[in-house]
Parts: structure tokens; C-alpha cells; sequence
């Protein structure tokens, strides 16, 4: 079992992963629920990590328990695969102790087990089983904000992908409230109960998912109104594509004030290059390759590349 390194470099300015965001071309983007999805795509700069070599989603033969000195901020994972299985920043996972959340971007070897940092999406719950499946929105994007912001600090300060648990739990109770969803354990996941009960926003959720991803597309811009929010990125369309429905429904559970303005091209290309301008803390990754987080006054975000190139990315605004 591989546990959290603690080698790390901070830069300035742009730098690999956030570089290639220079070559991005923005397509015309889908409105549903007050959101807009701009597709990003990199003509000739599909990365490293094809779908044939990399396993995510459903198709990732992965096991995630509880680890054995049960704590919150770590579970195991077993990729029993012949391939490198990935796990996303943000995805959730149901079941445990009480439902988590994954801090960082993972690529765990085939055949091994890691401890994975993760952080409690449930405050109210401290039982139960000890497996996990995995979650079908990925968390709000204010909690996940909120984690990149203190994961980034303390792999600075510390070296280790740890969040600021409080925070979390806080932007977890805004997403219940403001959505008027009752949760006797304050879970992030009984938002997804939205799409059950509010017929505009599983109206949303089917036409966005219908639609997207386009052919080629390798990330998102969202927009919340005028205002980009958050940035999505893959390596390649396979990738992008097993992740489309657990963001698309985790970017509609947490857009609820009525936007303001429309959206644009060129707020969303201004948003890019803030991401690419912004300060940067490397460290070795949890698996394989190296993570790169990042955090400035106006944006937070992490990104995990392989064999030198990015497999995942995203960012998110922090006045969003």
C-alpha cells in the first residue's frame, strides 16, 4: 500500500499542466437551469492517458473501504484491473462510515492499493458498513471550491492533500438550505433527491446530457450567467465522457440565485488565462504522476499529469 508523499514545489506564473489552456477553443455553449456549458477543445493536444489505457467510471474494477484504523480523511482503494484506474477531484462516494468526497485527481496503478485523502460530506453519520460505491453527482461545486482552496495551503504547508473539513461541512449545509433539502445527517447527497422532485431541473439534466459531450470536446466552462464558475478538463473525449452526468448534476444542484447577465466567450477565455496566471504548489501524486495545485485571490484548482501530460484538470472561481 502506497501512502501521501510529501515532496513540493511551488511556482509563479504559467507552467505545466495550466499551459496547454493557451491552445483551448471554446465552442458555442448549451444553456439549461441558469447554467451554461462552453465545450473546450485542444486540437492536437489530446494528452496522455487514452481510454484504452486508462480506466475510470464503471469501468474502473476498483474497491474503496474504510481503512482499517477507521478515520474520515482516508479510504482504501484496490484497482484490481490491468490498467491504471483513475479517480476524479470531486467525485463522491456513497456508503462507509459516512459519504465522502475525493480530494485530489488519483491514477492508481493496476493491481495496487492507496490510501486516497478524501474529505466527509455527511456530518451527521459515524456508521455503518465499510464499503463504498460510488456517488451519482459529483459533490456542489461550492464544497469542492472550498476543498481545492485548502488542500492547495496545506500540500504547501504540510505536503499532504488534506482539506478544512469545517469549511466543507459548511458549504454543504448552504447547498441543503438554500435548496430547502431536508437531511437528517446534513448529506450532500440527498440534493440528488432534487432530480426526483424538481421537473425543470431533471428537465435540465436530460437535455444536458443528451447533448453533451460533443464530439472531440475535452472540457468545460461553466458560466453562471455572465459569471464563469468552474473549469472541467480531460485528458481525452473518452474520459470526459464517463464524468458528463455526475457534473452536469452537481453544477445544476448548486445553481440556485437567478443569474445575472449572459454568457460569453471571452469571460470564459478571461477565466482560462486567470487559471494559467495563477500560483502553483507541485507535489509527487498519491499514484502515479504529479499533482499541481493552485490558488490565487480570485481562483482555486488542482490538475494531476502523467508520463508529461495532464489527465485531469479543474479550477473554480472564487467570487462564483
Amino acid at each position: 500500500m502506497t501512502s501521501t508523499p510529501s515532496t513540493t514545489t511551488t511556482t509563479e506564473g504559467p507552467s505545466d499542466p495550466f499551459d496547454l489552456l493557451v491552445h483551448a477553443a471554446l465552442g458555442r455553449g448549451i444553456t439549461r437551469g441558469g447554467l451554461t456549458f462552453i465545450p473546450i477543445y485542444l486540437p492536437g493536444r489530446s494528452g496522455g492517458g487514452s481510454s484504452t489505457t486508462v480506466q475510470t467510471g464503471d469501468n474502473a474494477q476498483l474497491v474503496i473501504q474504510e481503512v482499517e484504523q477507521q478515520r474520515v480523511p482516508t479510504v482504501t482503494v484496490t484497482n484490481s484491473g490491468e490498467s491504471p484506474a483513475l479517480l476524479v477531484e470531486g467525485e463522491t462516494i456513497r456508503g462507509g462510515l459516512q459519504q465522502r468526497v475525493v480530494n485530489t485527481t488519483i491514477l492508481i496503478p493496476a493491481g495496487q492499493t492507496v490510501e486516497v485523502p478524501v474529505s466527509c460530506i455527511e456530518a451527521g453519520r459515524w456508521g455503518g458498513g465499510r464499503s463504498f460505491a460510488k456517488g451519482d453527482s459529483y459533490a456542489p461545486t461550492r464544497v469542492r471550491r472550498a476543498k481545492q482552496w485548502s488542500v492547495a495551503a496545506n500540500v504547501e504547508s504540510h505536503g499532504h492533500p488534506m482539506s478544512d473539513q469545517h469549511a466543507i461541512w459548511a458549504g454543504v449545509s448552504e447547498v441543503l438550505h438554500e435548496r430547502k433539502v431536508s437531511s437528517s445527517t446534513s448529506n450532500a447527497a440527498d440534493a440528488d433527491l432534487l432530480f426526483e422532485t424538481d421537473q425543470g431541473l431533471s428537465r435540465a439534466l436530460r437535455s444536458l446530457t443528451r447533448r453533451g459531450p460533443l464530439p472531440g470536446q475535452v472540457g468545460v466552462v461553466v458560466l453562471h450567467g455572465r459569471r464563469p464558475v468552474a473549469l472541467e478538463l480531460f485528458s481525452t473525449p473518452e474520459l470526459l465522457r464517463e464524468h458528463w452526468t455526475a457534473i452536469v448534476r452537481s453544477h445544476l444542484i448548486d445553481a440556485v440565485a437567478e443569474p445575472e447577465g449572459s454568457p460569453s466567450l471571452d469571460r470564459a477565455m478571461r477565466f482560462l488565462q486567470r487559471i494559467r496566471k495563477s500560483r502553483q504548489v507541485t507535489a509527487e501524486g498519491v499514484g502515479l504522476g504529479t499533482e499541481h495545485h493552485l490558488r490565487s485571490d480570485r481562483v482555486s484548482g488542482q490538475a494531476l499529469t502523467w508520463e508529461g501530460a495532464i489527465v485531469h484538470a479543474s479550477a473554480f472561481a472564487l467570487a462564483a
